[in-house]
């Protein structure tokens, strides 16, 4: 994608030769890095976390904590897999693709789909490891 981006720039700004869809071409490959990325990001912990409050709450808090924090996100994203399965039928059955280049969009909301859904498997299994050890899991 860098090299895409790259090569974007040198070829319209040196040469004024832009390459056609590199627009679509960079915002489909994110769309794809980051949702495959997810559940990936959430296995190892590389996620952004505030745990200013962890030495006042004590182990209970912490504990309650890391239960609600799993339980709801998993909801959540539950939720949004849902929804973007059926987006991704709907832009199957309809043959919606990218204005420039006509790329088909299905396999793009497929993806945000399967990552999320992944992601949704590895918050359970925490919230299940996070249940067994109880409020000493810290």
């Amino acid at each position: 994608m860098v090299a895409l981006i790259a090569a974007g720039v040198v070829m319209r700004y040196l040469f004024a030769l832009p390459i056609l869809g590199v627009n679509e071409i960079v915002q489909l490959t994110a769309v794809a890095v980051a949702m495959l990325a997810l559940p990936w990001c959430t296995a190892e912990g590389a996620h952004v976390r505030v745990d200013v409050l962890d030495p006042f709450i004590g182990r209970w808090g912490r504990f309650l904590g890391d239960v609600l924090s799993r339980a709801l996100s998993a909801f959540v994203l539950a939720v949004l897999v849902w929804r973007s399965a059926l987006k991704s039928l709907d832009a199957l059955k309809y043959g919606d693709a990218t204005n420039m280049l006509s790329l088909p969009i299905w396999p793009f909301y497929a993806m945000i789909a399967a990552g999320m859904a992944l992601c949704v498997l590895v918050l359970l299994g925490q919230l299940a490891l996070i249940l067994k050890e109880g409020p000493n899991h810290v």
